[in-house]
């Protein structure tokens, strides 16, 4: 968790020095912080450093409550094309679970930490919510970014099928993993953004270099 957090955090300070602060680079940094920071509060719950389990869980589940929406809105830059409105419905329903990992004390039932990753165990309603919520906008991400590239000139395309990689590249290992041994079903969000240390590098080295593309609205 550590060597991840230092990677994702070492792409965040490589991206703002290197790239020109411009909308794409703006969500491509805020993307790896959030990745970052999960990366941190999970080697926190288990070390016990600094705030509580339960404050460091909370924040944890933050950060990864923004990715899906950063990610859409991601797309939507690169391809200039998409609806607004679904963007901003992502970041409102993601402003809602915020609100309840950050002040609804029965979110979390509790935590245990299993070697590789951290479960979270959350309540059966949030749970549920909760994992709509993100697979439900995550495949949305995959559809329009597979669907925008078609149809994109070149260096859209390459930036499109970048980010369709990059969320595959979470999204794939973990099904795999949750296939092979269905308990680590309650592990997702760690086991996920283990894998997403790909779709960090994908970000920093192939996306935020093409910040500089300024595709029309359509």
């Amino acid at each position: 968790m550590i060597a991840t957090f230092v990677i994702e955090m070492s792409l965040f300070v490589y991206t703002l020095v290197r790239y020109k602060l411009t909308p794409l680079t703006k969500l491509v940094l805020a993307a790896l912080l959030m990745l970052a920071l999960f990366q941190l509060s999970e080697y926190n719950v288990c070390e016990g450093i600094g705030f509580s389990a339960m404050i460091w869980s909370r924040i944890g589940f933050v950060a990864i409550t923004l990715l899906p929406p950063l990610g859409l809105h991601l797309v939507q830059v690169m391809s200039g094309r998409g609806k607004r409105w679904i963007v901003w419905l992502n970041y409102l329903a993601a402003a809602g679970f915020i609100v309840t990992f950050a002040f609804y004390t029965a979110a979390f039932q509790n935590h245990v930490c299993a070697g590789n990753y951290v479960i979270f165990r959350l309540s059966d309603k949030v749970g549920r919510a909760y994992y709509a919520y993100y697979y439900g906008f995550l495949l949305i991400g995959v559809a329009m970014s597979l669907y925008f590239s078609l149809r994109a000139k070149l260096k859209i395309r390459q930036a499109l099928i970048l980010q369709l990689v990059g969320y595959l590249s979470f999204l794939l290992p973990t099904t795999i993993v949750n296939t092979i041994d269905p308990q680590t079903v309650s592990g997702i969000p760690s086991i996920m953004c283990g894998f997403a240390i790909i779709y960090a590098i994908i970000l920093a080295v192939g996306i935020a270099p093409l910040a500089a593309l300024k595709p029309k609205r359509r």
